[in-house]
C-alpha cells in the first residue's frame, strides 16, 4: 500500500464521516415528509410489510396469494406521486451519497473506488512536497542537447552527453521496475553526484512525478529541509512534525536533493546514517543528489555512510555547463 497507515486513515475518516452526515440527512428529511405528509408513513409501513412477505416466500419457495412485485411497484408510485404532489423532488427519500458507484464507502467489490483514487492522488501529492513542480519536469523535456558530445569525465571515460543519457536511461529503468522491486524487497537506490546546474533534480522531479502518477508515496526534501525536521522532532513534540518524519521513513521513496549545501555536524552525519540504513533494512528506496565529489562526501559525512551507500545505491555521475544558467542566459528557453 503506497499511503502510509495515517495517510489510510485520514480518508477512511473522510468516508465515514460523509455517510454519518448523509445518515443524518436522512433522517431529517424523512421526519420532515413524515410531518408534511402524514400517508407517506402508512405507505412505508406498506412497503416494508410487502418486502418481508416477499423475502419469506422467496426463502419458503412459497407462492402468495397476491402478486407482491405489482403490489410494490404500485405502492413505490403512489409514494412518488405524494411527493410530487406536495413539491418535493420524487427522489428527495432516496439515500444520499456523494459518490454513487461506491455509496461513500469507497470500494467496489475489494477494489478502490475512482473517488478514493482522486483522494489518495491528492493526499500523495500535497505530503510529497512536490505539488509545485513545473508541468515540464518531465522525462520528455529532459534534453540531451544541452550536454556536450565533446566533454570528458576523465573518470568514466564517457563524455557529458554520455553520462547524462545513461542517467536518463537508468531513471526510467528505476521508474518502470519500481513497484516490482519495492514488493519483491529488492528495492533500488540512486546517488546522483556531479557538478551544480546539469540535470539531477529535474531527473529527481521527473522520476517523483511518475511514481506519483503511479500511486506511489514519494517525498522530496531538500537536504535543510530534512535535517530541520529531524531536528524539530529530536527536540519538539508537535504532531505535524511526528507526520512529517514518519513520512522519512515510511515513503515509498525518499529523495534528498541538494546533500552537502546544510550546515553539517554530528548530530546531521548520524542522522543521515541512520536514515539511509534504516530505509534500506525497512525495503524502501532512496534518491539522493548532491554537489560534492564523492571524496569530499566520505570526508564530510564519514566512511561508514559513504560505505553504506556504496553497496546499496546506483552511483550516476554528472559533468557539464550549468543548464539553469545558460537557460536564464538565452531567456529561460
Amino acid at each position: 500500500m503506497a499511503l502510509t497507515n495515517t495517510q489510510y486513515a485520514s480518508i477512511m475518516r473522510i468516508f465515514n464521516d460523509r455517510q454519518l452526515a448523509n445518515h443524518r440527512e436522512e433522517e431529517r428529511r424523512l421526519q420532515e415528509i413524515r410531518e408534511q405528509i402524514p400517508a407517506i408513513r402508512e405507505l412505508d409501513d406498506a412497503l416494508a410489510s410487502l418486502a418481508i412477505r416477499k423475502a419469506f416466500t422467496v426463502l419458503n419457495d412459497d407462492h402468495a396469494d397476491i402478486d407482491l412485485e405489482k403490489a410494490i411497484s404500485d405502492r413505490r408510485e403512489q409514494r412518488r406521486q405524494l411527493l410530487l404532489s406536495h413539491g418535493y423532488p420524487e427522489n428527495y427519500l432516496d439515500p444520499i451519497c456523494h459518490c454513487s458507484k461506491c455509496s461513500d464507502t469507497g470500494y467496489i467489490d475489494n477494489r478502490k473506488c475512482s473517488c478514493f483514487l482522486e483522494m489518495e492522488t491528492g493526499i500523495l501529492y500535497r505530503s510529497s512536497n512536490l505539488h509545485k513542480l513545473a508541468s515540464d519536469e518531465d522525462f520528455a523535456h529532459f534534453s540531451l542537447d544541452w550536454y556536450s558530445r565533446s566533454q570528458m569525465n576523465k573518470s568514466s571515460g564517457m563524455s557529458a552527453y554520455e553520462e547524462a543519457e545513461r542517467a536518463l536511461l537508468v531513471s526510467r529503468s528505476f521508474v518502470r521496475n519500481f513497484s516490482e522491486r519495492l514488493d519483491t524487497g529488492e528495492p533500488e537506490n540512486l546517488f546522483f553526484f556531479g557538478s551544480v546546474g546539469t540535470g539531477k533534480t529535474f531527473l529527481s522531479h521527473a522520476i517523483a512525478k511518475e511514481l506519483l502518477q503511479q500511486g506511489r508515496s514519494v517525498l522530496y526534501l531538500s537536504a535543510f529541509e530534512l535535517f530541520d525536521i529531524l531536528g524539530k522532532y529530536t527536540f519538539r513534540t508537535e504532531q505535524d512534525m511526528k507526520q512529517a518524519h514518519d513520512l522519512i521513513f515510511e515513503s515509498d521513496l525518499l529523495i534528498i536533493d541538494d546533500l552537502g549545501t546544510e550546515l553539517t555536524n554530528a548530530f546531521v552525519a548520524s542522522q543521515l546514517f541512520l536514515i539511509i540504513n534504516e530505509r534500506i533494512l525497512a525495503g524502501k528506496s532512496t534518491i539522493i543528489s548532491t554537489n560534492l565529489s564523492l571524496d569530499r562526501f566520505q570526508e564530510i559525512f564519514s566512511e561508514r555512510t559513504f560505505s553504506r551507500i556504496m553497496g546499496a545505491y546506483t552511483f550516476i555521475h554528472f559533468s557539464g555547463e550549468d543548464i539553469r544558467l545558460r537557460k536564464k542566459l538565452q531567456g529561460g528557453h
